[in-house]
């Protein structure tokens, strides 16, 4: 299998095969959450108007949204796992919109394409050997280092080895970002949401993603 790793909008642009776009922090940590929780389905947009529109005509519809991993005003449900995991989702559609996952997911013009995070890692390595593609393109969402800790992760995963988890994440670990996230002074991202995004293969299912009109469905498989 030809693996190759691509970074944001543009990697989404060019990649081949079968591909998996990545975001642990946070958008398809909350993906994994809301289906776990009984979510029938999440609802992945561009825009917060796209999200509002989709939500008054989908029946049972629960939006969650940030911009710039800030939360947006008049939507009480951010991009938080811990949120979304608190809500009873059973038999609902979440209606997510996130600066990184969902840009990135959309702007993928082909292929068969799954969603992926840590919490669902070694699922989606099983969804992506059952497919034998001869090309795979592991995508991080953006240039932060949990995304690219994950895709090293499945690599190694799909290549039989042992991933060291907590070495992948030492680079976030010791980053400005992840103090930030973790005094608890980031609106919409309490701390509890990195224990939440930073375990690996808490879910038995992977998430792929098919094309709507309007939207992008991800479901549990």
């Amino acid at each position: 299998m030809n693996i190759i790793h691509a970074t944001g909008v543009e990697g989404a642009r060019q990649a081949r095969g079968t591909v998996v776009v990545i975001d642990v922090l946070r958008s398809f940590t909350v993906s994994a959450y809301a289906l776990a929780g009984g979510a029938r389905e999440c609802r992945l947009v561009r825009t917060v108007a796209e999200a509002r529109e989709l939500a008054a005509r989908t029946e049972g519809a629960v939006i969650c949204a940030e911009e710039d991993a800030l939360p947006v005003e008049g939507i009480p449900l951010s991009n938080s796992p811990t949120l979304v995991r608190a809500l009873d989702l059973h038999g609902r559609a979440l209606i997510q919109r996130s600066t990184a996952g969902t840009q990135v997911a959309t702007a993928v013009t082909g292929g068969d394409i799954l969603a992926a995070s840590l919490v669902v890692a070694g699922a989606t390595v099983q969804a992506c050997l059952s497919r034998k593609p001869a090309t795979l393109t592991l995508i991080a969402s953006a240039d932060h280092p949990e995304d690219h800790a994950c895709a090293r992760y499945i690599e190694a995963l799909i290549r039989g080895e042992r991933p060291d988890l907590d070495a992948l994440l030492a680079p976030l670990r010791a980053s400005e970002r992840y103090r930030k996230a973790m005094s608890g002074m980031w609106p919409g991202f309490p701390p509890s949401d990195l224990d939440l995004s930073l375990r690996a293969d808490v879910f038995d299912f992977a998430m792929p993603v098919v094309r709507e009109a309007g939207f992008l469905r991800l479901t549990a498989s």
